[in-house]
């Protein structure tokens, strides 16, 4: 039914993550389920609960109900990686609060099994989002407000991304000048986000600029970095960070010195990046494009600002894990 009321110029996933925790850097997917719209109206769907590899909390478990037996004789995230990503191929994507939590902790994972998952092309579209913008809540409310029904199948992940579907359904149904066009519905509630560059959230972008987020130089700028203390970008490039971290600080060095330093290998997962690169000297070119900031495609900018009761809410942003 979504598709009749957004239309479709491509293959939209509505997706949602059980995990181990509330951490994204640190924490592993045990459940994840995916719904595949089709232009043409088709769907299909992929589930799969994972191993992770580490003990599930007993908090966790009594979120979404998945003990360590339930999963010990799962595959990991890495036998299914490649299989995944051919499935969210090409796709937009959608979820309920995807931008705080759920992507990042699928792009980690990605990163973790050496499968490449860019997703500088594709659009994103967070009911969440849309959700605190007009009535701010959690997800068992937005099904509530909504749809006039009780979502008791609450934190198993195929039943809260079909409770999703169901949620945007009612939203477009409430909100009849929200855009039907994917594009102008993720420049409006999920563009411009200060979010990580690179999945280990080594580099951020923040008010638009590319940002250290580690150690004594976190807060620092990288076209800054670059012109003030270039050996800082060195020294990554020369350390144990993942591939995608060593792309950033390639790019940000002083030009004469990334002129000669090789590009990351097109099999290895690389940000896309913005294009306010230092210029010679250390001169941003942006200095002369007055306000305009290039952005990373796959940074989305910042939301409509949350109300006060959203920032109540802790962990994923939905207040609950997984």
């Amino acid at each position: 039914m979504l598709e009749r009321l957004l239309p479709l110029e491509r293959a939209l996933v509505v997706f949602d993550t059980e995990t181990t925790g509330t951490n994204a850097r640190s924490d592993r997917i045990v459940e994840i389920a995916c719904v595949k719209l089709h232009p043409d109206g088709r769907r299909e769907v992929w589930v799969r609960r994972l191993n992770p590899g580490i003990p599930i909390p007993a908090a966790s478990t009594a979120i979404h109900g998945i003990h360590d037996a339930d999963v010990a004789g799962a595959p990991r995230f890495a036998e299914v990686a490649t299989e995944l990503a051919e499935f969210l191929a090409n796709a937009d994507l959608a979820g309920y609060n995807i931008t705080g939590f759920d992507l990042p902790v699928l792009r980690i994972e990605f990163l973790r099994a050496g499968v490449l998952f860019e997703i500088s092309q594709r659009r994103l579209l967070d009911a969440q989002r849309i959700f605190f913008a007009r009535e701010p809540r959690h997800l068992a409310a937005a099904a509530r407000f909504y749809c006039g029904l009780d979502h008791h199948g609450a934190h198993g992940a195929l039943a809260d991304a079909e409770m999703t579907l169901d949620v945007l359904v009612g939203q477009f149904q409430k909100y009849e000048d929200l855009p039907r066009a994917i594009a102008q519905l993720h420049e409006l509630f999920c563009a411009g986000l200060d979010q990580d560059m690179d999945p280990e959230g080594r580099f951020r972008l923040v008010n638009g600029q590319p940002t250290v987020n580690f150690g004594r130089n976190r807060g620092r700028r990288l076209k800054d970095m670059s012109r003030e203390e270039p050996g800082f970008l060195r020294w990554i490039l020369k350390g144990d960070f993942a591939a995608p971290v060593k792309e950033i600080a390639r790019r940000f060095l002083p030009e004469e010195e990334r002129a000669v330093q090789p590009a990351l290998p097109l099999d290895a997962p690389q940000p896309s990046l913005p294009l306010d690169l230092p210029g010679p000297q250390g001169t941003p070119p942006e200095e002369n494009r007055g306000e305009q900031h290039a952005l990373p495609l796959d940074s989305p900018r910042p939301p409509v600002p949350p109300s006060p009761s959203q920032s109540q809410t802790g962990g994923r942003g939905d207040g609950e894990t997984g």
